[in-house]
C-alpha cells in the first residue's frame, strides 16, 4: 500500500513557482517538465570510460565516437589502458595529439570530455614519471624490521622499540617496492609494465604529478577546459600503491613524524610500536590518533591541490577515493564518486544492502547533498566478468538512481577486445556488447534518470551519522528494508556547519527530523555537547543491541522494528507500504513543482504494489519509453529489479 499526500515547501528559486489556483502546478510549468523528462539536456547522458588499449588511429577514434553519438552517448573518460604500444608513451606527443583529436571530435558533436589522470592507476605517479625525475618521491613506509636488518640508502631509522611480547624491532623510514599498473606489456603479451609509485604524503611529488598531468594537458588543450572538457578524473589513490613486499609496514612520508605529534598534541614517537604492536593496551587508541593524521595529511597533500587546480581551471575534480565510505575524502571533489567493481554488490543478494560496499552510492549523493554540489557519480560494472547479462548492467542501475546517483559511468567501452584485450577487467559494455544494438534505449533512459535526480529537493528527514573515513550499514538497512530514506551526515557536519533546533538538524537546506547514532563510539566532547542538544530536542536515536546509550535522553532502538516506529514517531513516512516491503526501494523529490517518487525492485520476483492517494491524481512515468499514464487502478507490478516513476498532479 502506498499512501501519497502533500508534505512541505520547496525551496524558493529553485523551480518553476507553483500558480495561485489550489496549489496546482501551472500548465506550463508542467509542461517543461515534461518536455525535459522526454527530451533531457545532453549533459546528463551516461560517461563511460572509454579503454584506449590497442594502437590508435583517428580514423577508428573519429568512427567510435560517432558510433557512441548515433547510440546515444554523448560524452566518455578517456582513459588510456594497458595494451598501447610503445610508440604511444604516457603523456608523449603521440598520446597528447590522440587525446586532443578525441577532444576536437567531441567538440564538433557536441559532446563531453572528462580526462584520466594517470597511465593506468592507481593515480598519482604519472605512470612512473614522478619518481624517474626524483627518486626521493618513490612510495615510501615505516616498516617494521628486525633489530639487524639493513638499512637502504635513503632510509632512516626512526625507532627501537621493544613490543609487548619482549621482541625488539627497528622501525625503518624507507622507499618500498611498490608499483601502479601500465600502459604496456612485454612482446609476447604476459607482463604488464609496472611503473614505480609515487609518494603521496610527499607535497613536492604531487606537485611534480600536477605539473607532469595536469599542467600538460591544459597546456595542450587550454581551449576546450570548461566547455568539452568538464573534468579530471582522480582513481582511487593508494598510500602504499600496488606494495611487492610482505613485510609489516604502515604509510609514511618523511617528516611525518611531526605531524602526527602536532595531530596528536603530543610526542608521538615512544607510541610508534604501538601501530605494529597488537598486545599493546594503548595501540587502539594511538592507531586511531595515526589513521586520522594521516588521512588529513592526504586530504592537504594530494586531495586539495587536485581540487583547488581543476577550480582554478574551470573542470570538475572527479573520480573516487580508495575505499568505498571515504565520505570526507568526497567534500574534496566536485563530483562525489564511488565505483561498484568486481561484484562487490550484486543485484538481488545481501551485499546490496549489507556491509562497507552498500553504503558508496548514499555516500556520494549525501555529500553532494551536504556539500552543495550537483552532481554524484559512480564508476561501475568493472570486473563483473564475461557472464555479466543485460538485467544486471540495468539492475545495478536502478540501485544507483534509487540511492540517488545522477552521472553513470559505465566500465567500460573497449577500443578493442583483440587478444588479451577481451580479458582485461572484463567485460566490455558498450560497442562490444551483445546489446549494442539496442543501447541507445538504455543509454536514453538514464539520462532521463539521471536527470530526474539533478537540481531537485530530495525529501528526506533521517539522517544517520558517520565518520569522515567510516559509515554504518546496519540502520541503513532497516531504513531499505521499510522505505524509509535517509542521508549520511559526517559527526563533525554537526560542529562545523550544522544548525540544532527543535526542528530538527539543519543542513545545506534539509532538515532532519530523526538523527541515527549506529555502532558510533569515541566520539569527542564537541560532538557530544551537540548531540546532547538534538536528543535535548528529541530528535536523537540510539540503534543498538543491548548496549548503553552514549547520550541522555536519547532513544533507544534494539532492533529494526524498534528503529523504524522511532524514525516515525519523529518524521512520519511521506509514503506508507505493504506487500513486498524487503526488497521495494524508495526515494522521493520535489523537481519543477511536480513530487516524484522512484520505486525500485530490489529482487529476482515481481512485485505487486497497491497505490493509495489523497492529493489529486498520480502519473507514471516511464524512463524507458518517455510515456507518461494516469493511473486508472491501484495497481502496480514491478518486475524483477524494475524502477518506476510516481508523479503526482
Amino acid at each position: 500500500m502506498v499512501t501519497i499526500g502533500g508534505n512541505g515547501q520547496l525551496k524558493q528559486g529553485l523551480y518553476p513557482a507553483k500558480d495561485g489556483r489550489g496549489g496546482q502546478t501551472s500548465r506550463v510549468a508542467r509542461q517543461w517538465m515534461v518536455d525535459e523528462f522526454l527530451s533531457p539536456p545532453r549533459e546528463f547522458t551516461l560517461i563511460p570510460f572509454w579503454f584506449w588499449n590497442d594502437d590508435l588511429n583517428e580514423a577508428e577514434i573519429a568512427r567510435q565516437i560517432g558510433d557512441f553519438d548515433e547510440h546515444g552517448v554523448y560524452g566518455f573518460v578517456i582513459h588510456p589502458r594497458v595494451g598501447l604500444p610503445r610508440r604511444i608513451g604516457w603523456m608523449s606527443e603521440a598520446m597528447l595529439g590522440y587525446v586532443e583529436f578525441a577532444v576536437h571530435e567531441a567538440a564538433r558533436r557536441g559532446m563531453k570530455v572528462v580526462l584520466y589522470d594517470e597511465g593506468m592507476y592507481p593515480s598519482g605517479s604519472s605512470s612512473g614519471q614522478v619518481v624517474a625525475e626524483n627518486p626521493i618521491y618513490g612510495c615510501r613506509a615505516l616498516v617494521c624490521e628486525e633489530p639487524d636488518a639493513t638499512v637502504p640508502d635513503g632510509g632512516r631509522v626512526v625507532a627501537c622499540p621493544t613490543l609487548s611480547d619482549g621482541r625488539q624491532v627497528k622501525l625503518v623510514d624507507r622507499r618500498i617496492n611498490s608499483v601502479i599498473r601500465g600502459l604496456h606489456v612485454s612482446e609476447d603479451e604476459k607482463r604488464e609494465d609496472t611503473p614505480p609509485a609515487a609518494d603521496l604524503l610527499n607535497p613536492d611529488a604531487v606537485r611534480c604529478f600536477i605539473r607532469l598531468v595536469y599542467d600538460r594537458y591544459y597546456e595542450r588543450l587550454r581551449e576546450y577546459f570548461g566547455t568539452t572538457i568538464i573534468g579530471m578524473f582522480t582513481d582511487e589513490p593508494h598510500l602504499l600503491g600496488r606494495c611487492h613486499e610482505r613485510a609489516q609496514m604502515v604509510p609514511w612520508t618523511s617528516g611525518l613524524n611531526d605531524w602526527l605529534s602536532a595531530c596528536a598534541g603530543y610526542d608521538f614517537t615512544p607510541h610508534l610500536a604501538a601501530l605494529f604492536d597488537d598486545g599493546d593496551p594503548s595501540a587502539k587508541a594511538h592507531r586511531g590518533v595515526y589513521e586520522k593524521a594521516v588521512g588529513d595529511r592526504l586530504l592537504e597533500t594530494y586531495y586539495r591541490p587536485l581540487h583547488d587546480w581543476c577550480e582554478k581551471h574551470n573542470v570538475w575534480l572527479m573520480g573516487h577515493p580508495a575505499e568505498p565510505d571515504g565520505i570526507e575524502i568526497e567534500r574534496f571533489l566536485h563530483v562525489p564518486g564511488q565505483d561498484i567493481v568486481w561484484r562487490w554488490v550484486e543485484p538481488g543478494k545481501p551485499s546490496g544492502i549489507e556491509g562497507p560496499q552498500s553504503t558508496q552510492a548514499k555516500c556520494t549523493s549525501s555529500a553532494m547533498i551536504h556539500n552543495g554540489r550537483r552532481r554524484n557519480s559512480n564508476e561501475c560494472y568493472g570486473s563483473f566478468g564475461h557472464e555479466f547479462t543485460y538485467q544486471e548492467m540495468v539492475a545495478i542501475a536502478n540501485w544507483l538512481i534509487v540511492r540517488g546517483v545522477n552521472m553513470i559511468i559505465p566500465h567500460a567501452f573497449y577500443y578493442s577486445i583483440r587478444g588479451f584485450r577481451l580479458d582485461e577487467r572484463p567485460p566490455d559494455v558498450g560497442p562490444n556488447s551483445a546489446w549494442w544494438s539496442n543501447y541507445a534505449t538504455f543509454a536514453k533512459s538514464y539520462q532521463r534518470l539521471c536527470w530526474l535526480n539533478t537540481d531537485c529537493v530530495h525529501r528526506c528527514d533521517t539522517a544517520i551519522l558517520g565518520r569522515g573515513d567510516w559509515l554504518p550499514w546496519q540502520a541503513a538497512k532497516a531504513c531499505f528494508e521499510n522505505q524509509r530514506d535517509f542521508n549520511y551526515l559526517e559527526i563533525r557536519d554537526l560542529s562545523e556547519r550544522a544548525v540544532v533546533s527543535a526542528a530538527g538538524v539543519e543542513i545545506a537546506g534539509m532538515i532532519y527530523r530523526s538523527v541515527v547514532i549506529d555502532g558510533l563510539i569515541d566520539i569527542d566532547e564537541e560532538a557530544l555537547t551537540v548531540l546532547r542538544r538534538i536528543a535535548a530536542a528529541g530528535r536523537l536515536i540510539e540503534y543498538r543491541e543491548g548496549e548503553e546509550n552514549l547520550v541522555a535522553g536519547s532513544l533507544p532502538a534494539t532492533n529494526p522494528r524498534e528503529l523504524v516506529a522511532a524514525i516515525d514517531r519523529l518524521a512520519p513516512s511521506h509514503a506508507r507500504f505493504t506487500g513486498g516491503r524487503d526488497a521495494l526501494r524508495v526515494r522521493q523529490v520535489a523537481k519543477g513543482g511536480v513530487e516524484f517518487f522512484l520505486l525500485s525492485n530490489e529482487s529476482a520476483s515481481a512485485l505487486e504494489i497497491e497505490v493509495e492517494h489523497n492529493s489529486g491524481a498520480i502519473e507514471q512515468w516511464d524512463a524507458r519509453t518517455g510515456e507518461i499514464e494516469t493511473l486508472k487502478n491501484r495497481a502496480i507490478v514491478l518486475g524483477p529489479f524494475e524502477l518506476t516513476v510516481l508523479a503526482t498532479r
